[in-house]
């Protein structure tokens, strides 16, 4: 019998963060590059403690304060954007469940409203646009 799908939060507790040394070229990261891995707590910790209300970052600037935080020359792509996924997926689940917007992590300061990951989300890029804009309202 297959296992059941795992839900969103169950996707979160994935193997801790770990560094790799690539072989080959990956993704724009050089082969000998020093690559992490993150995972989906490492990413909502992000969120929570590096990006300010009203602020945000691009991915690739996570990535980078990310491999930085864990003493690496970069952080996967690919896995980064799955985990930003999850943590979103996660926190909307949350959302759905009574939790207030300022419990969930803020996924919609780094995911670009007008980006394909924002079209996948079921929060939507009407939704992100409009969190970016409370928080300025708030902030300025």
């Amino acid at each position: 019998m297959p296992a059941k799908p795992k839900n969103w939060k169950q996707k979160m507790q994935a193997k801790p963060p770990h560094i790799v040394r690539l072989d080959k070229d990956f993704a724009g990261v050089p082969a000998g590059a020093r690559l992490l891995i993150s995972c989906p707590l490492d990413v909502e910790d992000y969120l929570r403690t590096r990006v300010p209300p009203g602020e945000t970052r691009s991915i690739q600037q996570m990535r980078r304060e990310l491999a930085a935080l864990h003493g690496a020359d970069a952080a996967c792509p690919v896995s980064t954007a799955i985990f930003l996924r999850t943590v979103a997926e996660a926190a909307w689940d949350e959302l759905e469940s009574g939790a207030p917007v300022t419990a969930i992590a803020p996924f919609w300061r780094v995911v670009d409203p007008q980006s394909p990951l924002a079209a996948r989300l079921r929060a939507g890029k009407t939704w992100i646009e409009q969190q970016r804009a409370a928080e300025l309202d708030v902030g300025g």
